[in-house]
């Protein structure tokens, strides 16, 4: 944990430089080109390439070596700043684009990355600890990298901006090459023979391991990543709608309220990630599972709706904090179930679900600006959430359906004289997917 802790620290750094060119990209290129059509467009570009990597990042990281990938990343996103600040200015116009498909790769790479190799580099029983530490480390970049995109940008400009940015890739990757980390199982030397039928069994298990194949075996997982895409979905309904409910409610000061509630939002979260994290070194102590899940999600989604009913300040405020706490408890219980799955199938979960949660935002944030011209922010915000709250339950009824079943399936009794099986079958629990929380019991 001492090591991964200051692999935080330059992850930190690098979704600091992320959130920081959220902000300061899409006013450049807004200054760039005098189009807001322009900048909308970069932000589609990014989100799809963001939705399309997804599937590519799971064979990469099921492939190659992830330290060597996250560190290619990050270098990749510090050339292209560098690239940018030194072109022409009549040639930046076009090159924004093609930098909006460089991070929406690299960022998707490198979060697919270390989220699968987690469980490698600190062991499978501090997994929880570490998704709670990096969860924190990145909450507070996003702080960081918001609050100070405004004042670098209006205060030194540009240049300032995205040169913090190239720098900020280029401390993580130092951190990440400096760092003696393991992201993949170790394997025992073998002689020539074992070798090459280690290659056919690798070959077959990445047939095995595919994505599809992955959650027709494990439906409560596949149900899982529907919920997430519904949050998706909900999270950009409350992000399109917060600007036009903040000036409803304050025409002369409309960022009063956003300010509020991300605030407020992000205070929950971290606090709710060390709790989590604190509470995983007790002993005896479970991680949150799949129900932790679910309620974890309905909370989050009832907290939002509440936010946008046209309740006092403080009864709003308040709201924005049970969903943050809510959103880090099922942020940390989503991640640390996928990590559950063997290392074969781990790559291609993670980039699944990076491509399932990146296409229900973008859907969502067009589903949303089209309704919030037609409709009041309750409205739209209170169908897309409510739709993530009917998807928990339908997940809850799975759950709980699920683990009758398992319950109600006698145990098999274990024949003495079959013993010699028993690494057989091993092996074979190693390359299946991961069983649901109601099989673990």
């Amino acid at each position: 944990m001492r090591r991964f802790r200051l692999l935080v620290l330059g992850n930190g750094f690098s979704a600091y430089g992320s959130y920081l060119n959220m902000v300061a990209l899409n006013v450049f290129i807004y200054d760039v080109t005098d189009s807001a059509l322009a900048a909308g467009v970069f932000m589609a570009v990014r989100l799809l390439t963001g939705v399309l990597s997804g599937f590519v990042s799971g064979r990469l990281v099921s492939a190659y070596d992830r330290k060597k990938l996250m560190v290619g990343a990050d270098l990749t996103q510090c050339l292209a700043m560098v690239v940018l600040l030194i072109v022409p200015d009549g040639g930046r116009a076009g090159l924004l684009y093609v930098l909006a498909v460089v991070t929406g790769f690299c960022s998707t790479l490198s979060g697919v990355s270390l989220r699968s190799s987690i469980p490698e580099i600190v062991g499978s029983d501090l997994r929880l600890r570490a998704n709670a530490a990096l969860a924190t480390g990145r909450s507070l970049a996003m702080i960081a990298g918001f609050a100070s995109a405004g004042v670098v940008v209006a205060e030194l400009g540009y240049v300032a901006a995205i040169s913090l940015d190239a720098a900020s890739f280029a401390v993580s990757a130092s951190v990440l090459l400096a760092l003696p980390i393991r992201t993949r199982p170790e394997k025992a030397d073998k002689g020539d023979s074992e070798a090459a039928a280690d290659k056919v069994t690798e070959r077959e298990l990445r047939r095995r391991a595919g994505s599809l194949v992955l959650l027709r075996a494990a439906p409560a997982l596949a149900v899982m990543m529907v919920v997430r895409a519904a949050d998706g979905l909900g999270s950009s309904s409350h992000n399109v709608a917060l600007p036009v409910y903040s000036s409803a409610l304050d025409p002369s000061h409309p960022a009063t309220f956003v300010s509020q509630f991300w605030a407020t939002w992000a205070v929950g979260n971290i606090v709710m990630q060390q709790v989590c994290g604190r509470r995983a070194g007790r002993e005896g102590r479970r991680e949150p599972g799949e129900r932790a899940f679910v309620i974890g999600a309905c909370v989050m989604s009832a907290a939002f709706i509440v936010v946008f009913a046209g309740l006092p300040t403080g009864v709003a405020v308040a709201a924005a904090l049970v969903a943050g706490m809510a959103d880090g408890l099922t942020e940390i219980a989503y991640v640390t179930r996928l990590q559950a799955a063997p290392d074969e199938q781990r790559g291609r979960l993670f980039g699944l679900s990076a491509s399932v949660e990146n296409t229900g935002f973008g859907l969502g944030m067009l589903v949303s600006g089209a309704l919030l011209d037609r409709y009041s922010p309750i409205h739209v915000v209170g169908l897309l959430h409510g739709l993530a709250i009917v998807l928990c339950v339908v997940l809850f009824v799975v759950l709980v359906r699920h683990g009758r079943r398992t319950e109600a399936t006698p145990p098999v009794p274990r024949d003495p004289l079959r013993q010699d099986t028993s690494q057989h079958d091993a092996a074979r629990r190693d390359t299946s997917p991961v069983e649901s929380e109601a099989d673990a019991r």
